[in-house]
């Protein structure tokens, strides 16, 4: 009994010491290319470093979401492979350890990888996107001059699109071009010889002097030209505005999704929100499924030399399989709401079989080992 605690405690620290490894390595890989879309328009245009900082750390939850799994996956890869070239999982199934009994260290790792998932979907995920994009609000509103690079056009907020030829030194825009789609049926072209943006209690305004305003009637389509000589419009997107905006379905919590109240029952929004519900209850579980696939090949591998590189290959075939799994059912699911039960059958189907072949297979033939590897057999 003791001999098996450490068997388990030695392979358990191994795999938990990869996971840490490689989820830092690879988050921090992926958190740095998705900041490099930032970093130009933050570092360019001024913003406190501090907004810098914790817009792009509420990035890492969405990304440790879909890391940690991958990382359990390859962690278990790589400790199995090594046990078995060094021989070790040779060794330890000749002192009786079943197929079950090699893969329990994985197993308890990647259960602890599953609850970790869960709370990261269930709480951080929301968390940080909610605040991710009151943050992205907030640096429209409140820095609306500073984010409008001359020279491009720039997507203000849903429906409003600026373009500004040059800014001169005293913040003043020349040369612009506005399209504002914000009010359906009704979209309005202005341009005007310059401008000056201002913040107010409602938000930011830009005011535009020596311009004209075009709009086409929703009717017959004709297009009507009026010259200005002053306009100001709200920069503020008037249907995402914090604390009046629709959640997207990344920033709800599971409640949220499943009974969204601030929708309407017949919005199509809530389909897509169920949908995201059922994900959040099913991904997780992948990091499970992934890990006992890898243990249901190479653990019955390890005997067999020839065997071996099949069953590695074998196995990330069968990941990125379960993958493209996962994202065809949820897919299906969204345009036909009554298969949502086949998603489940993504990760549950190969736990089942991975379960079973773990169980069924015969510990391995005694094996006649080495003397630097005589330590596993000891009692």
């Amino acid at each position: 009994m003791n001999g098996m605690k450490r068997v388990t405690r030695y392979i358990a620290t191994q795999i938990a010491l990869s996971v840490l490894f490689i989820t830092v390595a690879l988050t921090l890989a992926v958190w740095l290319a998705q900041s490099l879309h930032f970093i130009d328009t933050i570092v360019n245009s001024g913003l406190p470093l501090g907004f810098t900082f914790q817009f792009l750390a509420m990035l890492i939850p969405g990304l440790l979401s879909v890391i940690l799994p991958i990382a359990v996956f390859i962690s278990v890869l790589f400790v199995y492979w090594k046990l078995m070239n060094d021989r070790e999982l040779v060794a330890m199934q000749s002192i009786g350890l079943s197929p079950i009994g090699l893969a329990r260290p994985a197993l308890l790792v990647a259960l602890v990888a599953t609850g970790i998932g869960y709370f990261i979907s269930l709480y951080l995920l929301p968390v940080s996107f909610r605040s991710f994009k009151d943050l992205e609000l907030r640096i429209r509103n409140d820095f609306a001059q500073i984010l409008l690079p001359e020279g491009i056009f720039n997507n203000i907020s849903d429906g409003l699109t600026v373009y500004a030829r040059r800014r001169d030194g005293s913040g003043v825009l020349q040369g612009l071009i506005v399209y504002d789609s914000r009010e359906r049926d009704r979209p309005i072209v202005y341009t005007a010889t310059r401008g000056m943006v201002s913040s107010t209690s409602a938000g930011p305004h830009l005011t535009m002097e020596d311009g004209t305003y075009q709009e086409s009637s929703p009717e017959d389509g004709k297009l009507s030209i009026l010259y200005f000589d002053h306009v100001a419009i709200s920069m503020t997107d008037l249907v995402h505005a914090p604390g009046q905006r629709t959640l997207t379905a990344w920033e709800r919590f599971l409640p949220e999704l499943f009974n969204p109240v601030d929708l309407e029952p017949s919005d199509p929004l809530r389909q897509t929100l169920r949908v995201e519900g059922h994900q959040r209850l099913i991904y997780p579980l992948y990091t499970l499924s992934f890990a006992l696939l890898g243990l249901g090949l190479i653990v019955p591998a390890a005997l067999d030399r020839t065997r071996q590189r099949l069953a590695v290959a074998g196995a990330c075939a069968g990941v990125i399989g379960l993958q493209f799994v996962n994202l065809l059912l949820k897919n299906l699911t969204t345009a036909q709401p009554s298969l949502a039960p086949l998603m489940y059958l993504g990760p549950l189907v190969p736990l089942a079989i991975g379960i079973l072949v773990l169980r069924r297979r015969k510990r391995g033939p005694a094996v006649r080992l080495p003397p630097t590897q005589a330590r596993w057999a000891a009692p």
